[in-house]
């Protein structure tokens, strides 16, 4: 089995994602032992945020780093234990909120994809990229 670096890269959606990441400094620690829960944004969910906010947020690394830690959580959260929750801490430090009464939903974003597994955790890809308050 793979680690959640490697499984991201593999899958071809979410290449803005490790950009990011590896920019922030965080693709390597996403790559050591965890586990963690990434809620992954897609190519398509950062390509819907306002025009040139992507690049603003690469040249903003402490900006860039604290959205995307606010996509992980510490642990191994597989879908059964994400929907009864009302909301999830991250490692950014604020909580996401859950929502699973139509579908799942952490803030405004879907889970579009659950329980994908990795050595080092689970991903969950989402629609949207959420943002801590």
């Amino acid at each position: 089995m793979e680690n959640i670096v490697k499984i991201a890269k593999d899958a071809g959606q979410f290449n803005t994602l490790l950009t990011a990441a590896t920019a922030a400094g965080l693709a390597e620690t996403l790559s050591n032992d965890g586990p963690f829960t990434v809620f992954a944004p897609t190519d398509d969910a950062f390509s819907a945020l306002p025009e040139g906010t992507v690049e603003a947020l690469l040249k903003d690394t402490e900006k860039l780093k604290a959205i995307l830690l606010y996509h992980v959580v510490a642990g191994k959260y597989k879908a059964k234990d994400v929907i009864n929750k009302d909301e999830i801490k991250t490692v950014q430090g604020q909580s996401i909120h859950i929502d699973a009464s139509d579908g799942v939903k952490v803030d405004d974003a879907h889970v579009i994809q659950a329980d994908i597994e990795a050595e080092n955790g689970v991903i969950h890809i989402i629609d949207k990229v959420i943002l801590p308050k």
